[in-house]
C-alpha cells in the first residue's frame, strides 16, 4: 500500500506540530507550508525537521498555494493556518479576514484546480458560536460570532461546505473548542497563566496581569484534538463535527488549578486585573456537545482539565529552568 501524503498549512503552530507528530506515527509523508521570514519560527517542529518536507508559501498568495499542492500531491490537506489570536482580530480585522476567511477559499481553489480527489480538513472554531443560542453547542447550533476572528471563521466554515456541495470535494470542518498545551503561544490566556505561575514559582515574577476572569471555556488538550481531525478525514462521507470535552471552566478556575500545581492556595493575591485586556464584545460561555464525534468517529478526549493545567505549568517550569541555566 502506497504511503499516504499529507499537506499541513500552519505546521509551525501548536496544532500543526501535534498533527505532524501524529501523522508521522501513522507512517505518512508530511509536507508543511511555511511562510518565508528573515527569522524562521520553527521551534515547535524542530524535533521533526529531518522527517518532514517544508514548502515555502503563504495563505495570502494563491499561486504559492497552487504550487504547494502541485509539489506535495497530497491525499489529505489539513488547513490549520490562520490569524488565530482573537484579541488581535479587533486591531487587525482586515488582515484577519484575509488569512482566516479568504485564505480558506484560496486553499480550496488550489485543491479544486490541482488535486480535487484530495481530502480537505478545515479548522473551524467554537468562537463562531459567540453569543450562544443554546447550551451546549452542537453542529446544528446557529452562529453568532462576537469578534472579527469569529466572523472570519464562520466564512471559512461555510465556504468549505459550499465547495463540498458545489464541486463534490471531500471537505470537512472540525468545530474545535479551546484546545491548549505547552506549545500554545504566550499571548493566549491559558499559556499566559501557566507561564506566569512558573515564573512566580521560580522567583522571576510576583504577579500575573489578566483580563476577564469570569469567561468560561470548554478546554481540552491539543494532542487529543488532532486525532479527531484525522478521524474525520477517514470517514466514507464528508461531514462536520464539534470537538469538545463537554465541560467548561472559568479563567479563574484555570488560575486556581495552575497555582495549586506550585502549592499556592491563595491564587488571587498573585493576579492583577487590567480592564484594557477585556474584549470589546465578550463570549461569556462556551461548552460543546461532541456526542456526534463520539458516536461516528469513536473519538473522546484522553486528557482532562486538571491534567491539562498540571501538564502546562510543569512544562513551563521545566522550560524556564532550562533557559535560566
Amino acid at each position: 500500500m502506497a504511503q499516504k501524503r499529507a499537506l499541513i498549512t500552519g505546521i509551525t503552530g501548536q496544532d500543526g506540530s501535534y498533527l505532524a507528530e501524529f501523522l508521522l506515527s501513522k507512517n505518512y509523508k508530511i509536507y508543511g507550508l511555511t511562510r518565508r521570514t528573515s527569522t524562521p519560527n520553527l521551534e515547535r517542529i524542530k524535533h521533526l525537521e529531518d522527517k518532514i518536507e517544508l514548502i515555502p508559501g503563504d495563505i495570502l498568495d494563491q499561486q504559492s498555494l497552487t504550487s504547494a499542492v502541485t509539489i506535495a500531491k497530497p491525499d489529505e490537506i489539513y488547513n490549520l493556518a490562520a490569524q488565530s489570536f482573537v484579541t488581535a482580530s479587533w486591531s487587525q480585522p482586515v488582515l484577519t479576514g484575509e488569512f482566516t476567511a479568504l485564505g480558506v477559499t484560496r486553499m480550496l481553489e488550489a485543491v479544486r484546480q490541482v488535486k480535487p480527489d484530495a481530502k480537505f480538513y478545515q479548522a473551524s472554531s467554537s468562537e463562531m458560536f459567540g453569543k450562544v443560542a443554546e447550551t451546549p453547542q452542537t453542529e446544528k447550533t446557529p452562529f453568532h460570532p462576537r469578534s472579527p476572528y469569529g466572523v472570519a471563521k464562520v466564512y471559512g466554515h461555510w465556504i468549505t461546505i459550499n465547495y463540498r456541495e458545489s464541486y463534490n470535494l471531500f471537505a470537512v470542518s472540525g468545530i474545535c473548542f479551546n484546545h491548549e498545551s505547552s506549545r500554545r503561544g504566550l499571548e493566549f490566556v491559558t499559556r499566559k497563566i501557566s507561564h506566569g505561575v512558573a515564573r512566580i514559582h521560580l522567583g522571576q515574577a510576583d504577579h500575573i496581569v489578566l483580563g476577564n476572569l469570569d469567561a468560561k471555556r470548554d478546554w481540552g488538550f491539543a494532542g487529543d484534538y488532532v486525532q479527531a481531525m484525522w478521524l474525520m478525514i477517514r470517514q466514507e462521507k464528508p461531514d462536520d463535527y464539534v470537538i469538545a470535552t463537554g465541560e467548561n471552566h472559568s479563567v479563574a478556575e484555570f488560575c486556581e488549578e495552575a497555582f495549586k500545581v506550585i502549592g499556592a492556595t491563595n491564587w488571587k493575591k498573585y493576579v492583577k486585573i487590567d480592564k484594557n485586556l477585556f474584549r470589546p464584545a465578550e463570549v461569556d460561555f462556551l461548552i460543546g456537545d461532541a456526542s456526534k464525534a463520539r458516536r461516528v468517529l469513536g473519538w473522546k478526549p484522553q486528557v482532562d482539565f486538571r491534567q491539562l493545567v498540571k501538564m502546562m505549568v510543569e512544562a513551563d517550569i521545566k522550560l524556564l529552568t532550562k533557559n535560566s541555566r
